[in-house]
């Protein structure tokens, strides 16, 4: 039986430096990366190329951070809940009860590219392994600007507009904020804002209870700034970049 662990893993997990010259590509995406024929991860957004293969990411993204997300509870010392990265859940057979942990892992480069990942296994370190393989290949690339009246500061240190990202019945939307207000959000998700690039920025939830589904609305929320087209007025107002500072 798996053994619960309650106490979280250190801030920031410690990284694993990725071998470039023991990766072995499996698909004709990452074989075309690892012979020099795409150089930079922002080829593969503009051609709307579908990532499969985790390598690719951390090929071309080297200095990307990684870090869980507290999306479950444990007992705490005296019986009260006390936060956890592992979400447990039983399964109850006539064997008995089978555990299954479930975590959520957060990749970014703090620089315009996040993504966010859930991995559940029979044991935690798996559940870890497959939350970090499933963020990276869900990596996505997100507009940042100015888009506060209050600032108007030309700068990507917010958000360009006004956002509003779902999952079930959870609604979280994101407002720009002038330079120097913070990061006005829920704790977990000033996790996914900052690997994200995002230093300033207003929030307002709605049936925020479920943690896992909060997460996941913020990072909709975030997805939506790339879908939304933007004219060239605009851009030139709100000072809007997309993905890396040039």
């Amino acid at each position: 039986m798996a053994k619960k662990v309650d106490e979280p893993l250190p801030e920031g997990l410690k990284k694993k430096e990725f071998d470039k010259e023991r990766w072995m590509p499996k698909t004709e995406l990452g074989k075309k990366v690892k012979s020099g024929e795409i150089k930079d991860i922002d080829e593969i957004f503009d051609n709307g190329y579908r990532i499969l293969e985790a390598g690719i990411v951390d090929f071309l993204v080297p200095n990307l951070g990684s870090d869980l997300i507290f999306v479950g509870q444990s007992k705490g010392k005296f019986g009260g809940g006390k936060k956890s990265i592992w979400k447990q859940t039983q399964k109850k057979t006539k064997e008995g009860n089978k555990p299954k942990f479930g975590t959520l892992a957060v990749v970014g480069n703090k620089d315009g590219f996040v993504g966010i990942g859930y991995g559940k296994s029979k044991e935690t370190m798996p559940s870890r392994e497959k939350a970090l393989r499933n963020a990276k290949l869900g990596i996505i690339r997100i507009n940042r600007g100015c888009g506060s009246w209050l600032c108007n500061c030309k700068a990507a240190h917010s958000i360009p507009l006004k956002v509003l990202g779902k999952c079930s019945s959870v609604k979280i939307e994101l407002l720009p904020a002038p330079k120097g207000t913070g990061l006005c959000v829920e704790t977990e998700c000033k996790k996914i804002l900052g690997f994200a690039g995002i230093k300033d920025v207003y929030s307002k939830s709605v049936n925020s209870k479920t943690k896992l589904n909060l997460m996941k609305a913020c990072f909709n929320a975030l997805k939506e700034l790339s879908k939304t087209k933007y004219q060239d007025s605009f851009i030139k107002k709100s000072g809007t970049i997309v993905g890396r500072t040039p």
